[in-house]
């Protein structure tokens, strides 16, 4: 049987007063901290899919500028492997709620993080920095789900 295609996700890199909004990967299972951002339907645009996956998780409303990275990751010991496109997005309206709730329930913290504050914590992808805070645009190949 043929493995899977890869999923195709994006993701937002959200700069707000020289910090990077991240939220939690698998609630209540991991402390692992990424962009907001989901995977794709199809027949809808890559910017839309995201202004609709950053309000689902953040309660904020994003406008999308210009993609910044394609990352893609697997779990080696599955057939796992999705292709994540990063673009670099602004607050146009709301704000971050305590009690705002992901209805797929897969968000429950939000927060936003200095550069120097990432050291503190698991992320991924490990260009997370780089693509953030850089300025130019960058593919990182192939990494293992979980380091």
């Amino acid at each position: 049987m043929k493995p899977p295609s890869p999923r195709l996700a994006v993701r937002a890199l959200i700069l707000h007063e020289g910090r990077l909004l991240l939220v939690n990967a698998y609630a209540g299972r991991s402390d692992l901290w990424c962009a907001p951002g989901g995977g794709v339907e199809r027949g809808v645009s890559l910017p839309d899919n995201l202004i609709r996956e950053v309000h689902e998780e953040t309660g904020l409303t994003v406008t999308v500028g210009e993609p910044c990275l394609v990352n893609e990751f697997h779990d080696p010991r599955s057939t796992f492997h999705q292709v994540d496109v990063y673009f670099r997005c602004h607050i146009a309206g709301g704000r971050l709620d305590p009690g705002w709730c992901d209805p797929e329930g897969v968000v429950t913290d939000r927060c936003f993080f200095t550069r120097a504050g990432l050291r503190a914590i698991r992320y991924k992808p490990d260009s997370l920095p780089e693509a953030a805070w850089g300025g130019s645009v960058l593919y990182d190949p192939l990494e293992p789900i979980l380091r």
